[in-house]
């Protein structure tokens, strides 16, 4: 069995390369959100967009930007009820982002529309037209040069906000800023993976990356590696075992996961048994 059969399909293609470049992406961001703690706030947004999606299809205007716009009522409203509430922050997001995704699975059900619930929830990786390719390059190319024009900045917000204000630095624009590119990348990926696909592009390749530096530029290419490198298996598995595009992504990405997380040679799991093991016998030896 040929394992490369599948490239020489153009779909297949197409699929390779929209879904490499959209791994990349959500793994340089999740990088950035991992270390802002902004892993729930992800996952709400990614879910609170449905509602948008369909009142954008009934008043005729881009899928986009009805997602965009729902994505950030969920964040906004979120902190807001933070701040004039005693609910702790990701209590309120877990109420939001269920009552806005419940509402739009109400929207969805009494709409007859052409919109797939099922293409909204698991993407359409392997039949992706040419203005959501479009649209994500876009999107890509501006989520990624403006994280490169304020990466420091961006890092510092995201890693001591206290410091950041002492270098006299817009945190509260920064932190804004940091949440516009996670509604756009989510808003940009949605279309071509899914709700279920796009959360875990968004946390599972920070999160292995962080097990194997303490570096951030090298946590960066780690994590952009890692995901693309994971895609790709996903999509030519999927296509051998005829299973779900996304499904097989997902899988592959905790796959990676699993495996740094016992043998990273920084933080996995044998590491810091080692660690511990040569620690305890420290003591003793001067003993």
């Amino acid at each position: 069995m040929n394992l490369l059969e599948p490239l020489q399909y153009p779909f297949m293609q197409n699929a390779l390369l929209i879904g490499s470049i959209t791994a990349a992406l959500c793994a340089v961001l999740s990088c950035f959100v991992i270390l802002k703690g902004w892993s729930l706030m992800g996952d709400a947004i990614s879910h609170a967009v449905l509602p948008g999606i369909v009142l954008a299809y009934l008043a005729g205007w881009p899928l986009a930007a009805g997602a965009f716009l729902s994505g950030l009522l969920c964040s906004t409203a979120a902190g807001y009820i933070k701040q004039h509430s005693r609910i702790k922050e990701d209590t309120v997001l877990g109420v939001v982002f269920t009552g806005l995704f419940a509402f739009g699975l109400v929207l969805h059900s009494r709409t007859q529309s052409e919109l797939h619930l099922d293409h909204i929830l698991f993407g359409n990786l392997l039949g992706i037209t040419r203005e959501t390719a479009l649209q994500l390059y876009v999107t890509a190319a501006l989520v990624i040069l403006t994280m490169l024009v304020r990466r420091r900045d961006l890092l510092l917000v995201c890693f001591d906000p206290s410091h950041a204000r002492v270098m006299a630095l817009p945190v509260r624009f920064l932190t804004y800023l940091l949440l516009a590119l996670l509604v756009l990348t989510i808003v940009a990926s949605l279309q071509a993976v899914g709700i279920i696909l796009v959360i875990a592009m968004l946390i599972t390749p920070g999160c292995t990356a962080h097990l194997w530096t303490d570096r951030f530029d090298r946590m960066l290419a780690i994590a952009a590696g890692s995901a693309v490198a994971s895609t790709a298996a996903g999509i030519l598995v999927s296509f051998h075992v005829n299973g779900d595009t996304a499904a097989c992504i997902v899988l592959a990405q905790s796959l990676v996961f699993a495996l740094s997380f016992l043998f990273a040679p920084k933080h996995g799991w044998l590491a810091s048994r080692r660690q511990a093991m040569q620690n305890s016998a420290f003591p003793s030896a001067l003993s």
